[in-house]
């Protein structure tokens, strides 16, 4: 199932007051609008608490930042895979750099993911560790080196290297996955490097999610996946 065309970017409105509530959902909206004037595909990833009214009101694709490998039954403080799939949300984050699991976690987190019909974007903080992940069959890896996340910094420039090591580790185990790269994009050139380094799109959160201006970072970083 794959509600999405590449290349893809995910925005993921972390915790910030920017993808919070009200701001969340306008932050939604804009998205939208932009995946419809630009034709790129944008998916979103806000707070759970935020999915079911969002999912609702925008018809781009809405994962969840977070899911626990978890059934029916006493699990309190947990998120039911079952749960997010109901609000009418499509995908999950996986063991991103700040809500990180061990393999047997992310390995079960994605199994659970698949009984429900939820995409899985299983994230990795390296080349290595995106090639393991990659072995659990996710839709899509995304690899972020977390020393460079919300720094400005993109890996894209910075350490190049661990794009292109990621793209030929994964495609030796994995030869479907789509394969994003996150950490530090936050402007158009920063995604035209990465699209040449053999990626399929970003993942990305303060580049868009603080801006001053949501919808001009927005444009600026699909114009670079649309040229």
């Amino acid at each position: 199932m794959q509600p999405f065309k590449k290349p893809l970017v995910i925005v993921n409105f972390k915790t910030y007051a920017e993808g919070t509530g009200k701001n969340a959902l306008k932050l939604a909206k804009i998205s939208e609008k932009v995946h419809i004037q630009s034709k790129v595909y944008v998916a979103i990833a806000p707070q759970p608490t935020d999915l079911s009214i969002i999912a609702k009101e925008v018809k781009i694709p809405v994962f969840s930042q977070h899911i626990d490998p978890v059934r029916y039954g006493s699990f309190t403080g947990h998120i039911l895979p079952e749960a997010v799939k109901e609000t009418g949300a499509v995908g999950t984050l996986i063991n991103h750099s700040e809500r990180r699991l061990p393999l047997k976690d992310i390995e079960a987190t994605v199994k659970r993911a698949k009984e429900v019909g939820l995409i899985t974007c299983v994230c990795a903080d390296t080349a290595e560790n995106a090639s393991k992940v990659a072995a659990f069959q996710p839709d899509i890896v995304a690899v972020e080196p977390p020393e460079l996340i919300g720094t400005g910094i993109p890996v894209s420039k910075a350490k190049p290297e661990v794009v292109t090591d990621t793209v030929k580790l994964v495609r030796k185990v994995n030869s479907s996955v789509t394969i994003l790269c996150g950490a530090g994009i936050t402007v158009g050139e920063d995604v035209t490097a990465a699209l040449k380094l053999g990626t399929e799109g970003v993942l990305l959160a303060s580049g868009v999610v603080k801006a001053k201006d949501q919808t001009e970072a927005l444009m600026d970083i699909v114009r670079a996946m649309a040229t």
